[in-house]
């Protein structure tokens, strides 16, 4: 199996002069096939191997695919490297057109390359000592590159390119990425055939090893298009945003701490304008809102964290997401698309380099199809961040079916059984949270809950947002546009248009009234304890109704009132989706049975997150809850779309 390179990989470079000004023109890298599948090479080696290091390899020329293999004494033979090549087969990345070539890596001897297929037949063809590398060679795929005029090989790493029916047909990403100079990212300069779906590059998972210090060594992360990411454009969903400010120079915090974990970042995602709430398709104005994969494929994804909840779902390449929730912009994108989603306990991360929405609410949670991932995720994320392993044996519940009528309420009921007995459960009682608040509230605020916290989000968000995004940007936009504004979707504008609507007085009004909710809620509905850091667990079930993306809606409005997706949004306690099943229904797109996902949401105490992922983990094991798959239902199958696509 040969590589065939689709670009030049040569360094070129030449100097044009035209009025006295030396313009440069270098290598961004290239596309090449092995075999049929499409990898990215980037311009800049990983390593190099001196010209000292050949001895009988300066016979070696041009392009070669090298596998890089770890030796010990008594696996080198035939039966003992086809044993580890079985689990490189696991590999999404490599293929074995990289058996051309080999490369035993040992710590006490040399390292030996062989040329030819894993069996007796494959001969030595050269060593390289370790002091003749640039850098440690470390185990996966590379193209090895060989430099004829100074008789040096660069080893470069490879990206696969996910392509034809693997490509981002979602729509999930606005731009993918690979690194660039120093610690900063570049949009990934390669393109396939495909309608409006760029080709993804990821490397592949050999080269990354877990440890305590990188807890996130080889994870696939995507990044909502809200967070800043160094070296690239943040777009919050608006054109007029993208082309005008500049590339971030530095990464935002939440990034930065994935990073420093070890993450691996593929992308940037996709989310509605400025973080607003937004329905497919007719609200999404200057981008194409992703696709829902699951059951029919035409149903809304859900929003403000649609391309991370989408590509999730979409993309068994892709690892975990990084999105936010303001008012249920990760749980939303969750419960439609069967993924674990957290809201976590507000304030445990930074938001610097983040878009707000409004400060006092947003948080920063992720969208995963693994739970394990997902709590690795999260101690990565959340400094310090206690965790309890004994848990609350009180279980409250909101919203939940007295008896069964459907299929989703039998999934229900039968979770809650299991988590019952898992608990140990000494009780569970129904909570109604009106009739509650009536009963115990402070005696300076009205009965009606409803009516006390009917504005509060609104106001919230929109005041905060005019002053802290739309004010600056408007003003930059027409000091440089003569006077001109810049294009805004309808549902953020009519957001804005509420708050600038409402007197100064409102945002303290406002935030006084979640404040008073927020206490007499911690104080009377989820307390913390100091054996199982809540004294109780509150669950409400997600919808299971479609929600299709293909039909005429009114046009957006103000988002008044109170719900239960509410209360972790006003008390800033920790609300965590978690998938529990899959129910039938008709789809009126295929006229079939589809599936859609049943999800259940835990809430616990203030800061009581790290209890949360860790009773998810054990509810895991235990196989109460189990991971989720790509595909078009929560347990995998081909996505309707991609069946019967060929050469895309």
């Amino acid at each position: 199996m040969s590589l065939v390179p689709s670009s030049t990989l040569s360094c070129l470079f030449f100097l044009l002069f035209q009025n006295a000004v030396a313009l440069s023109l270098k290598s961004t890298g290239g596309t090449l096939m092995l075999g049929d599948i499409p990898y990215y090479i980037p311009a800049s080696p990983y390593t190099t191997i001196s010209p000292q290091g050949f001895g009988r390899l300066n016979s070696v020329t041009g392009l070669s695919p090298v596998t890089v293999v770890s030796v010990i004494a008594g696996n080198d033979s035939a039966g003992g490297l086809g044993s580890i090549l079985k689990d490189y087969a696991a590999d999404d990345v490599w293929n074995t057109g990289f058996l051309e070539g080999r490369l035993q890596r040992s710590l006490t001897e040399a390292l030996r390359i062989l040329v030819g297929p894993t069996d007796k037949k494959s001969r030595t063809f050269g060593t390289i000592h370790w002091q003749w590398l640039q850098a440690e060679l470390l185990l996966g795929v590379y193209t090895v590159i060989r430099i004829e005029s100074v008789k040096y090989h660069h080893f470069h790493k490879e990206q696969r390119l996910f392509d034809g029916t693997e490509r981002d047909f979602a729509g999930a990403f606005t731009q993918p990425l690979i690194p660039s100079s120093g610690d900063t990212y570049a949009a990934l300069p390669a393109t396939l055939p495909g309608i409006q779906s760029p080709g993804i590059g990821v490397p592949s998972r050999l080269y990354y090893t877990r440890s305590a210090s990188k807890p996130l060594a080889g994870v696939r992360v995507g990044i909502k298009d809200i967070y800043d990411i160094a070296g690239v454009k943040t777009s919050d969903g608006n054109r007029a945003v993208y082309g005008f400010y500049p590339p971030a120079t530095v990464n935002s915090v939440p990034v930065q701490r994935l990073v420093d974990a070890g993450a691996i970042l593929v992308g940037k995602m996709k989310t509605s304008q400025f973080a607003n709430g937004e329905m497919a398709t007719a609200d999404w104005v200057d981008y194409h809102s992703p696709f829902n994969p699951r059951g029919d494929g035409y149903q809304d994804p859900s929003s403000s964290s649609s391309g991370p909840g989408a590509g999730a779902a979409s993309y068994p390449w892709l690892d975990l997401t990084l999105g936010s929730d303001t008012g249920g912009s990760i749980r939303g994108p969750s419960q439609v698309q069967g993924l674990f989603g957290n809201r976590p306990t507000h304030n445990l991360v930074s938001l610097t380099g983040t878009m707000p929405l409004a400060p006092e609410l947003d948080t920063a949670g992720f969208l995963c199809r693994d739970p394990i991932i997902w709590k690795a995720a999260g101690i990565a994320l959340y400094a310090d961040l206690p965790f309890y392993s004994d848990y609350p044996t009180t279980i409250q519940t909101i919203n939940f079916p007295t008896s069964i009528t459907t299929e989703a309420s039998n999934i229900t009921l039968s979770f809650l059984s299991k988590l019952q007995t898992f608990l140990n459960a000494k009780s569970t009682t129904a909570l109604n949270l009106t009739t509650s608040w009536a009963a115990s509230r402070p005696t300076s605020a009205p009965a009606s809950l409803a009516s006390f916290l009917n504005i509060t989000y609104p106001v919230i968000i929109s005041k905060q947002q005019t002053r802290l995004v739309r004010d600056p940007f408007f003003a930059a936009y027409a000091a440089v546009h003569d006077g001109r504004k810049p294009f805004v979707d309808p549902a953020p504008l009519v957001r804005w248009a509420y708050g600038d609507s409402q007197p100064e007085s409102a945002l303290a009004e406002a935030l006084k009234n979640k404040t008073i909710f927020m206490d007499w809620f911690n104080s009377k509905i989820l307390v913390n304890n100091s054996r199982t850091c809540s004294e109780s667990l509150l669950l409400y079930p997600g919808s299971v109704n479609p929600n299709y993306r293909n039909q005429y809606i009114k046009p957006p409005t103000v988002p008044f009132g109170f719900s239960t997706g509410r209360i972790s949004v006003f008390s800033e306690v920790p609300d965590v989706v978690v998938p529990i099943g899959q129910a039938a229904y008709r789809s009126n797109i295929t006229e079939h049975m589809e599936m859609l996902p049943v999800t259940m949401d835990f809430l616990a105490a203030k800061g009581c997150d790290g209890m949360l992922f860790n009773l998810i983990e054990d509810l895991t094991a235990a196989g109460i809850v189990s991971p989720t798959q790509a595909g078009q239902t929560i347990a995998g199958g081909e996505i309707l779309l991609k069946r019967g696509m060929v050469g895309l």
